[in-house]
């Protein structure tokens, strides 16, 4: 420090290391780009647009490939690190609970709305239609016997290689459990899952730098087969239920953060934009998991409840489907003439919601869903399927975001419940002052801090 006279001049602060220029902001730019393409095309030349499905098909297969491995991961290195098994029961109890509560009250403003606008009087059934519908219904049933078998998969290794999330799921569970049960002989292995958890989520940002490709033949697609003019007949439900979903994640998500963990929804959801232009580029949430498991374990929520809350999430927590599923089958008994009453209402869409788990991100299952349900219930309003298939992939995206919003939310909130969170990491995280690595997607430098064995004065 040097003075001049009565000045006091203090030198400038040395240069700290030069961080990284995110060169992933322009792959998300021209994601953008390549989406208002794809609508253009589809709009200009909808043959050309419709040729171009593969392209959008193709990279949510190349997404899907990878969510398994993250899972298996994420959920193995969790449980296994922490010593305490009650501590991964805890947290999944607390948010199985968390997820039946959600989709109840989603399901409660569902049937507000569609009692209050009353969507789909004045429609005509045709027989294209009808028969539409009754293709969707094909296959669309499921047993609660068989839903219950079908989480147990066929071998031990099988499971890392279905698409079946709820396999993947418990045999994660199982290996660490096994592992945690190991004690210090079972380090090394847990070592050898995380290197191959850097190696996975390498694999996947290498894969991210497709995604204008697959934004383009996803959205070029769908509005080349749908077009403008199909859409014109079914504003009123598509408007209806978009308003719904808006006024859930900003009115009920954003409240329940705001009381129970004092962050602003505006700022999570900012930080997660990157995965919202995803989700709205494929119409999945699907293609978004391995992302949000990461971000959520850099914004300070331990591995461990990462690694329960997400993929169960994803199977127990679809706040959106819970949605679509009750406006569209009081639009459809609307559009049929004969108007579902409250106890039907009730008794049909629990019955959906249960049917739905496991079904969450991949496009075309609430669709699927829907039509088994009214084949269950009320075959006598299958036809009217039908009448939702021109706008269920507009609908999927709404639903997809709510369901997305409902994970994030949902994570957040066990993970300040349960004392598994770094508050700190989080003020740092949402302030921009410590970014997400596109380049890596995992950050081993805050997880000792998170683990939930490092707070036991807390608990």
């Amino acid at each position: 420090m040097s003075s001049v006279g009565s000045e006091t001049v203090t030198p400038p602060p040395l240069p700290g290391p030069r961080r990284k220029r995110d060169k992933t902001h322009f792959l998300y730019l021209a994601v953008i780009a390549a989406v208002l393409l794809g609508i253009l095309v589809g709009l200009v030349a909808p043959d050309v647009g419709k040729a171009m499905k593969p392209l959008g098909a193709g990279f949510v297969d190349l997404i899907r490939m990878m969510i398994t491995p993250v899972i298996f991961c994420t959920l193995v290195l969790g449980i296994g690190s922490v010593r305490s098994a009650a501590q991964v029961g805890r947290v999944g109890s607390i948010a199985l609970v968390y997820f039946i509560g959600m989709s109840t009250v989603a399901l409660a403003i569902g049937l507000l709305v569609g009692n209050v606008l009353h969507p789909g009087e004045g429609l005509r059934l045709s027989d294209e239609v009808a028969e539409q519908g009754q293709q969707q219904a094909e296959g669309g049933e499921e047993t609660t016997v068989d839903f219950v078998l079908n989480i147990i998969p066929d071998t031990l290794f099988s499971a890392l290689t279905t698409e079946t999330v709820l396999q993947t799921l418990l045999v994660a569970l199982l290996v660490g459990f096994a592992l945690q049960a190991m004690g210090k002989s079972g380090e090394p292995i847990l070592r050898g899952i995380g290197h191959l958890q850097k190696l996975v989520f390498r694999v996947l940002a290498m894969i991210m730098w497709v995604a204008p490709v697959g934004a383009f033949g996803a959205i070029a697609a769908v509005v080349g087969a749908t077009g403008v003019d199909a859409l014109r007949s079914m504003a009123v439900i598509m408007v209806g239920f978009y308003a719904t979903c808006i006024a859930f994640v900003f009115g009920v998500l954003g409240l329940l953060l705001k009381i129970f963990t004092g962050l602003n929804i505006f700022k999570v959801l900012r930080y997660l934009a990157r995965e919202f232009l995803l989700i709205v580029s494929t119409s999945s949430s699907e293609s978004a998991l391995p992302r949000l498991i990461a971000k959520m374990e850099h914004l300070g929520v331990s591995r461990s409840t990462v690694g329960v809350v997400v993929p169960t999430g994803y199977s127990f927590n679809l706040d959106g489907t819970a949605i679509y599923l009750t406006m569209a089958s009081l639009f459809i008994a609307s559009a049929m003439g004969d108007p579902l009453q409250l106890p039907e209402q009730i008794s049909l869409l629990i019955f959906m919601m249960i049917a739905s788990k496991g079904a969450a991100g991949v496009t075309g299952a609430g669709l699927a869903t829907l039509a088994g349900g009214l084949n269950s219930h009320r075959p006598d309003l299958v036809d009217g399927v039908g009448l939702i298939v021109g706008i269920d992939r507009f609908m999927s995206e709404a639903r997809a975001l709510t369901n997305f919003a409902g994970n994030s939310v949902a994570t957040l909130l066990v993970g300040t419940w349960t004392r598994t969170i770094d508050r700190d990491q989080v003020n740092r995280v949402l302030a921009g002052q410590d970014p997400f690595d596109e380049t890596t997607m995992v950050d081993d430098d805050h997880e000792p801090v998170r683990e939930p064995a490092k707070e036991p004065a807390n608990a």
